[in-house]
Order: structure tokens, then sequence, then C-alpha cells
């Protein structure tokens, strides 16, 4: 009966393990759709101000009766990042004005059926392609054709829905050109999601060397090689930024701010690559059981504490000071630590001092400036 009750106070256990850990994930799930909706917050009310506005234009200023297409030119328009609007709003308005004009002439002449659609869509989707046209043109032309085909517009209807779709682009891109806020904004945010992330992939891979756990730098490793998704992220809001200051008249001030960031996304790249090395060689060394120096742990949380400080030197430049202070003292002890007996306390070491180089970068330091900050060692792990 002994295992019978030893059981059983196992499953009661487990049990009332499950309910806390179950509404945790709960509740961290819904704190990522609240974080992903507040990300988003702008931009949705951006489509939806967008949206009212080129319908009401096209409505009453325009008299059109049905200006559907108009709030969707600008919603599909304002979909893509800033530096592809203007090409993107001149295809919604080429495959509108090609859909519009074949489906049109294909219904006077041949009226509408189930054989008609085919062909009319084949033919606007056909002359699309042959106009040169990317996927969004192609569509475009296909959807607007079978509209027409189906609907039987009244005389001036046809050109009255590609004077929505201008329509539409244009408000769009007055919306994106006039309030492009979130694009000046989001790097510097994306920018330090990296940093931060960094700094606890580090503090995580630390934290399993001291301990040996293995679940702990199997998980630092895992979200090593997941964070050049946030690199992508980043690299693509500095191009947006950019686009904006060039396009946006209201924005120019903030020129040097965004470059700023855009010129984070090199170093940080490399950065990147020899942290994932890094966790990737220690996560080895503790699946092998080899040895690896105390002191390391240490080296790795005050890279952390480094990463950390120039995340926090977007918002407050004066951290950017104790940023350069930490990492250069790092790279200094690095330089006279004994030359360690085992390859991966040797490989983790090599990256530890490469990743000092890439972070004193991102404080503003040259690379040569860089480089003379983090001394030669005896043993030739030095940077390249």
């Amino acid at each position: 009966m002994d295992p019978v009750r030893l059981t059983l106070e196992q499953l009661r256990e487990l049990r009332d393990d499950i309910a806390p850990r179950a509404a945790r994930r709960s509740r961290a799930s819904v704190n990522r759709r609240l974080e992903r909706w507040r990300n988003r917050a702008f931009f949705i009310a951006q489509c939806a101000l967008a949206a009212a506005i080129a319908w009401a234009i096209a409505r009453h200023a325009l008299g059109h009766q049905q200006p559907f297409f108009a709030p969707v030119a600008a919603m599909v328009c304002l979909g893509f990042s800033f530096g592809q609007r203007l090409r993107r709003v001149a295809e919604v308005m080429v495959g509108v004005a090609v859909g519009v004009g074949v489906g049109d002439l294909f219904v006077r002449l041949f009226g509408t059926g189930v054989l008609q659609i085919v062909f009319v869509v084949a033919l606007a989707m056909s002359i699309a392609v042959l106009l040169g046209a990317g996927n969004l043109m192609t569509t475009q032309a296909g959807v607007q054709a079978a509209i027409v085909t189906t609907l039987l517009p009244s005389d001036g209807a046809a050109f009255n829905r590609w004077v929505d779709a201008v329509l539409g682009g244009i408000v769009a891109l007055a919306a994106a050109t006039i309030a492009p806020a979130a694009a000046i904004r989001r790097p510097r945010q994306q920018a330090t999601a990296v940093l931060n992330e960094l700094s606890a992939i580090l503090v995580e891979t630390a934290d399993g060397l001291r301990n040996h756990d293995d679940e702990a730098v199997t998980d630092a490793l895992r979200r090593a090689r997941e964070s050049e998704a946030l690199l992508d992220d980043l690299r693509s809001a500095a191009d947006e930024g950019i686009a904006v200051i060039q396009l946006s008249p209201f924005r120019r001030r903030h020129r040097g701010r965004v470059q700023e960031i855009a010129d984070l996304v090199i170093p940080l790249d490399r950065a990147i690559r020899n942290i994932r090395v890094l966790v990737r060689r220690a996560a080895v060394s503790v699946w092998r059981d080899e040895r690896m120096p105390d002191e390391y742990p240490l080296l790795l949380d005050r890279l952390a504490d480094g990463t950390r400080l120039i995340a926090e030197s977007l918002f407050e430049p004066a951290a950017d000071v104790a940023a350069h202070r930490v990492l250069g003292e790092l790279g200094r002890r690095t330089a006279v630590l004994p030359t360690p007996p085992a390859l991966s306390a040797v490989v983790v070491l090599g990256q530890i001092r490469s990743t000092i180089v890439d972070l004193l970068e991102l404080t503003g330091t040259t690379y040569d400036e860089a480089r003379a900050l983090v001394p030669l060692r005896p043993d030739g792990l030095d940077e390249k």
C-alpha cells in the first residue's frame, strides 16, 4: 500500500503544480498578445483613419456612390513598409487600371458568365505580367477584372474605381508622411530589444556554466539561434526609418538619430554571431562535462552588464560611458587570464574577446580603438 500512497501523493503534487504553471503560461500568453497589440496600435489607428478619410473624400467630395476601393487601397498601401509604399501605390493603381479596363471591355463585348470570368481574369493578369508587374499588381488586375465582370458597373464606374484607387494611395502616403512616428521610434525600440535579449542569453549561459545546468545552456543556445530574427526586425525597422526621413519633410530633423540606429546593425550582427558561437561552445562544455575555469561565468555576467548598459544608452546617453568602461575593463581582464586547458574554454574566451570589440563599436568607438582596448594575449587569442 505504501507505493500506492506514494503514487497518489505524487499525483496530488503534480496536480497542485500544474494549475499554477498553467496560470503562469496563460498570463504570459495574454501579456504577449497585449504587447503585440500595443506595438501595432499606431498602425491600426493609422489604417482606420486613412480608410475613413479616403472613403469620405471619394463619397462626399467626388460624389462616388460606392467608393469601396478608396479605403481598401489606403489600407493595402499602408500595410507595406514605408520604403516600399511609392512602388506599391503605383502597382495598385496600375493593377486596378488594367483590371478595370480589360474587364469593362470584355463585358461590353461578351457579357458575363463562368467562362467570361475565367477568360477576363486570365487576360487581365497576363497583361499585368507582360507589363512587368509584381505579385501585387498582377493580383489587383485579376481582382478588379473579376469585380467588373460580376458587378456590371454602369458607365463611368470603371474610371471612378481607378480614381478611388489613386485617392486611397494618396491618402495612405499622406498619412505615412505626416504621421510616421512609429517608424522613427521603432528602430530604437527594436535595437534595445535585441541588446536586452543578448544580455539575457549571456546571463543564462553564465548560470548554466556555473551550475552545470544542461537545460539552461540548451535554452540559451536556442535563444541565441533565434536572435537572428530580432536582428532582421531591426534591419527592417532601420530601413523604414531611413525611408521616412528621406521622404517626409516633417521628420528631417530626426535624420541623425535614425542613422545612428541604422549604423548599429553591422556591429550588432557580428556580436550576435560571436555570441551564438560562444553559447554553443559553452553548451558543448556542459554536455561533455568539460572543465571550465570558475571565472568564466563571471566574465559572461560582466559582458551581459555591458550589453544591457548599451541598451539603456539608446534612451539614456549617460549609460554609454558606463558601458564603455565596463567593456574596457573586461577586455583588459581577459588579456591577463591564464591560458585555459580545454578546447571549449579556449573558444569561449576567444569569443568573449571578439564580442567585446563588437560591443565597443556599438558605443561609438571605432574598430581600431575597440581593438586597442582589448590588449594582446600571449597565446594568440586576439581579435581579427
